[in-house]
């Protein structure tokens, strides 16, 4: 990950291109100490999180993660629950740039964003019932940025369809959709004209936007380890789906 100033703007860089910025579990640990830091640094009003190269803004946590689960089926242990910005407590606005695909994991960045500017090729799924894993905290968080019947079909179609950036522009998801060479640039004009404006104001809008769902999706949270733990298929069959299906398959856009 990568961080420079510019006029009040930190832009941090998920920079794993060849694995499509699949996130690890050191870097997972770094981007939230990442967001802890700016809560303290007065010079960073604004940020922007975005994923390098063309493909990929982020699929998720890198499948050879280990990542040991304890034994009572009342608890999960998901090193991506601190992976956004709110979770850790940073209430400076961020903005996603997103560029190529966004899946799984990376909707814990994107449901923590304030908004998203998106590359005209970008796409959006979520492969969690492809491989016979329950879709609760990702399904949870988009939920709160999508109409009902969209996030539905999203998550239950798996990998067998992606949400284009039209769509995903059409339904909200997306605030703003520019040519790939310009993800990031749009992404930081937006930002650096928030960081302009006097930061007490920005923030309080900020937790005023986020206080009007932020209930909801608390209640939503809690009841998501019970049903990841009732629900996902033994690890050993995951990945014999995930061998059997390959990491992309066939699938269509729309």
């Amino acid at each position: 990950m990568d961080r420079n100033a510019k006029s009040g703007v930190a832009v941090v860089t998920l920079d794993r291109p060849e694995r499509h910025n699949a996130v690890t579990l050191p870097m997972a640990a770094e981007l939230a100490a990442k967001w802890r830091e700016f809560r303290y640094d007065d010079e960073v009003r604004a940020a922007v999180i975005t994923g390098a190269g063309e493909r990929a803004f982020c699929t998720g946590i890198d499948r050879d993660a280990q990542v040991p689960q304890p034994s009572s089926p009342y608890t999960i242990d998901d090193p991506l629950l601190t992976l956004g910005p709110k979770a850790n407590d940073l209430w400076k606005p961020v903005i996603a740039a997103v560029n190529g695909m966004a899946c799984g994991g990376a909707f814990y960045l994107i449901g923590e964003a304030e908004f998203v500017i998106a590359a005209e090729h970008a796409t959006f799924f979520d492969p969690h019932t492809t491989y016979g894993m329950v879709s609760a905290y990702e399904a949870i968080s988009m939920a709160q940025r999508m109409p009902f019947g969209e996030v539905a079909r999203m998550s239950l179609m798996g990998t067998a369809e992606r949400v284009s950036a039209r769509r995903a522009y059409e339904i909200g998801l997306v605030s703003e959709l520019v040519p790939g060479h310009d993800v990031l640039s749009a992404a930081l004009r937006a930002a650096e004209t928030i960081a302009s404006f006097p930061t007490e104001a920005v923030q309080g809008t900020v937790r005023a936007v986020w206080s009007a769902k932020e209930a909801a999706r608390a209640q939503a949270m809690a009841h998501a380890p019970h049903l990841i733990a009732l629900g996902n298929a033994d690890p050993s069959h995951q990945a014999e789906l995930f061998a059997a299906r390959g990491r992309g398959g066939e699938f269509r856009t729309r």
